[in-house]
């Protein structure tokens, strides 16, 4: 999966066995693989931004080819033969999200459209491909996201804690997960602005020469200001009950270029879309988790744990809770929701939902995603031919288990 930063992509290589939350995971490996400065660029340009429909389709294959060269990279470096691979579980990258309806050619329209295309993943490696996973959850009456929700009920549910996981990456959501519960009672949503807001002012104010504010240097040496903080905290999604999403839509550049009107100083505008972050986790748990159940214990993950400015800024606004990192529990901050796209992926190829409509606002559970069936053999970036043949899966359509009951799947993000 590629993440709204437009940093990357991350690769999660896992074992699974079981079904359903009876599932058990084990992370073989993971890895991050950077964009290159111009793919990222191209990627900006046809993010919620009118562009030309030739610049989408081009990336949408180019990405697929990026998809298997790090899948590539990853199962080298781990020394995994790419053929013990099963499943592949591709989000993509999102360069249009819309999960409220909007008014279009006379119809209420909620929408979504992630790059990358399947098809050349699945002729590259030999491998089954699943992708798309957000629209089946539209079609049914949900925001198609947060998604993620489905791995943290998995693996931080907890008999007698009441557990928030979060996520920092472009956007940030949550989880919140009351003890000894079902899926039924957990609350999730995007509660707004994560990095994105920040990496963009960074890249602004400093030409591109910075993408991010490393090591939350630029933030810890401004202060933010509390005039612009409470107005910005007085936006109506903040507001907004769940479910709900957000996106580059509301926090793009329109939103940014508002910000850099303002007539602080770079530090201190950093500071503030720092403190904008931080605060409006909190928020969001204030307002519409600490009301329906106790919170004992937070986990974060994402991009956003690399910034301490951030964490100390989060762990202040959350006080007294403790607030922890994933790998406290054994889960890569990086690669979590890597990790959760290939275990929705092998539902989806045992034909079982992996969305949670208390999360996504779905009227029903659903089976997420489409697959792209492989031929039997694998095709190089250069068009040459291997004779492997990947153990292809039992059936040919989803509904009949296409995949072993212990199988190993990747995830790219």
């Amino acid at each position: 999966m590629s993440g709204t930063s437009l940093d990357g992509i991350d690769v999660a290589i896992i074992d699974i066995t079981g079904s359903g939350f009876k599932s058990k995971i084990n992370v073989v490996t993971s890895h991050s693989v950077p964009y290159p400065r111009k793919v990222r660029e191209a990627l900006l340009s046809v993010s919620n931004v009118s562009s030309q429909t030739g610049d989408i389709a081009r990336l949408n294959f180019l990405l697929g080819e990026l998809y298997v060269e790090a899948l590539e990279e990853t199962v080298e470096r781990a020394e995994i033969p790419l053929n013990s691979i099963k499943l592949i579980g591709c989000h993509g990258q999102t360069i249009f999200h819309e999960g409220q309806g909007a008014q279009y050619l006379g119809k209420k329209v909620a929408s979504t459209f992630q790059i990358g295309e399947s098809s050349v993943i699945s002729e590259r490696t030999g491998i089954d491909v699943i992708s798309n996973f957000r629209e089946r959850d539209m079609a049914a009456g949900g925001k198609g996201a947060p998604l993620v929700p489905y791995l943290d009920y998995l693996l931080l549910r907890h008999r007698g804690r009441g557990r928030v996981a979060i996520n920092i990456g472009g956007i940030a959501n949550l989880t919140a997960i009351p003890p000894n519960t079902s899926t039924d009672r957990v609350i999730a949503f995007d509660s707004g602005p994560g990095n994105m807001v920040i990496d963009q002012l960074v890249s602004r104010i400093t030409s591109g020469r910075q993408l991010f504010d490393r090591d939350g240097a630029m933030a810890g040496s401004g202060q933010p200001d509390p005039k612009l903080l409470a107005k910005l905290l007085r936006d109506k999604y903040f507001r907004a009950k769940p479910p709900k999403t957000a996106g580059r839509e509301q926090y793009g550049s329109e939103f940014v270029s508002k910000l850099l009107d303002t007539e602080l100083s770079s530090e201190d505008l950093i500071a503030t879309a720092t403190a904008l972050t931080a605060e409006s986790i909190a928020l969001g748990i204030r307002n519409f988790v600490m009301t329906d159940m106790r919170v004992d214990e937070v986990f974060v993950s994402g991009g956003g744990t690399h910034n301490p400015t951030l964490m100390r800024m989060l762990r202040k606004a959350l006080d007294p809770i403790p607030v922890m990192e994933t790998t406290q529990m054994g889960l890569d901050v990086d690669a979590k929701e890597a990790i959760a796209f290939a275990v929705m992926a092998y539902e989806t190829a045992h034909a079982r939902p992996s969305n949670v409509p208390m999360a996504t606002g779905a009227k029903n559970s659903v089976v997420l995603g489409k697959m792209t069936q492989n031929g039997g053999s694998r095709t190089s970036a250069n068009g040459a031919s291997s004779s492997h043949k990947t153990p292809s899966p039992r059936g040919g359509k989803v509904g009949r288990p296409p995949v072993s009951p212990q199988a190993k799947a990747a995830a790219t993000r």
